[in-house]
């Protein structure tokens, strides 16, 4: 606690944040340890279909902007509290509707309107509640915070499907993850500060100087789409990995971000973002490189391990991420810019990986993973490439 005093304003809800993310974090660890393999073995989504549910996934992400310009009068702790709401029902609605396509579309859709609103807020929350120079460890300890509780839900999926195998254990873990949003929920209330509203009407925030962020936020919500959507539902149904077996990867994979989530901010500070954001291509041109052509190098079995290895790689690339919020704060002229920017970068990801989604589930069914794998490191990349291009703090 005493570390968290030295990085966070002492007059700022970060606690309140942080324990409200602590919650959120074990019922999206339930919800996610079993979610894949429950739309696999009981509602029988494929490779397409599967492509198709996370377009509807996504799309709140891509709404996003309009949902933010209806409330831009609202501070961000406002916004945080109305995502977690719609969190609440969205899993709520998960836990109690018959199996149907349609209407697990329609809860994850639901879900998920909540959680992209939520998405941005966290991460200006804390950045606004960070001191000077301290906003690549906030965000570190911010995902530490959030891994934690994504390790315990995880956890208990591993306990419970080793113990009974049976599809019989969706609908209570759906409920569980619903009463672990609702205390996430409550606990946000005591999030009583007002951040000031942003001068602009709309949180639709373009300006040419945040134009390379927004083209990054392309190139990375592309090639993650790939590994989110597609990662965990290859290891279910081209090699046959239960929900226990998934819980545990996402398990190691929360462990290793726990742990290297708060290095990798300072790692931001020290070096700076850019270096970040363009080293963490060469790893990902591995990963994907093994998680599409494995198979064609091991036995199934050693495939599987093969994967299951690079996806938490994948992982922990991925925490590099947080230095495109960082490199938002350095350029950008107050916090109602930055917040401003950091909600419209989150939609700018989305407009192609709805789409993403769409072409990737048609491009494994079509042409096999292999193709779905080696786009995911081209698109790695031109992401490296393009950050290669923006001016370093101080530059």
């Amino acid at each position: 606690m005493n570390k968290l005093s030295q990085i966070f304003k002492e007059d700022s809800h970060y606690r309140a944040l942080f324990l409200s993310l602590l919650f959120s974090a074990i019922g999206f660890g339930l919800y996610k340890g079993v979610i894949d393999n429950y739309m696999a073995e009981v509602v029988k989504i494929e490779e397409f279909d599967r492509g198709l549910t996370e377009f509807f996934r996504e799309l709140p992400g891509l709404l996003l902007v309009l949902i933010l310009a209806i409330f831009y009068k609202s501070s961000a702790e406002r916004m945080y509290k109305i995502g977690m709401i719609i969190m609440v029902i969205g899993m709520t609605m998960q836990a109690f509707i018959s199996p149907t396509k349609l209407l697990v579309i329609a809860a994850i859709f639901f879900y998920s309107t909540g959680e992209h609103i939520q998405l941005g807020m966290k991460n200006t929350l804390s950045l606004e509640y960070s001191k000077d120079g301290k906003g690549g460890e906030a965000l570190g300890y911010q995902n530490s915070i959030y891994q934690i509780g994504n390790l315990f839900g995880y956890g208990v999926i591993i306990v419970a499907f080793a113990l009974v195998q049976s599809t019989a254990l969706f609908s209570p873990t759906f409920m569980a993850a619903a009463i672990f949003m609702l205390l996430a929920m409550l606990v946000s209330l005591r999030m009583t500060g007002q951040s000031k509203t942003d001068k602009n009407k709309s949180r639709f925030y373009f300006r040419k100087k945040f134009s390379k962020y927004y083209m990054l936020e392309v190139f990375y919500g592309a090639r993650k789409q790939v590994f989110f959507t597609f990662g965990p539902y290859v290891l279910i149904l081209f090699y046959g990995a239960d929900a226990g077996t998934i819980s545990l990867l996402f398990a190691i994979s929360a462990i290793a971000c726990f742990a290297l989530a708060p290095m990798v901010g300072k790692l931001i500070d020290r070096i700076g973002y850019k270096p970040v954001m363009i080293g963490d291509t060469l790893i990902l041109v591995i990963v994907c490189f093994f998680y599409g052509y494995a198979h064609h190098l091991f036995d199934m079995h050693t495939a599987m391990i093969v994967c299951c290895v690079n996806y938490v790689l994948d992982s922990i690339i991925s925490l590099a991420s947080m230095a495109s919020n960082v490199y938002v704060q350095d350029i950008s002229d107050d916090k109602n810019e930055m917040r401003a920017t950091i909600s419209t970068g989150i939609s700018v990801n989305h407009f192609i990986t709805i789409f993403i989604a769409l072409l990737g589930g048609w491009i494994w069914k079509v042409l096999g993973i292999e193709t779905l794998f080696l786009i995911s490191a081209i698109l790695g990349l031109c992401n490296s490439a393009y950050a290669a291009t923006i001016k370093g703090k101080g530059e």
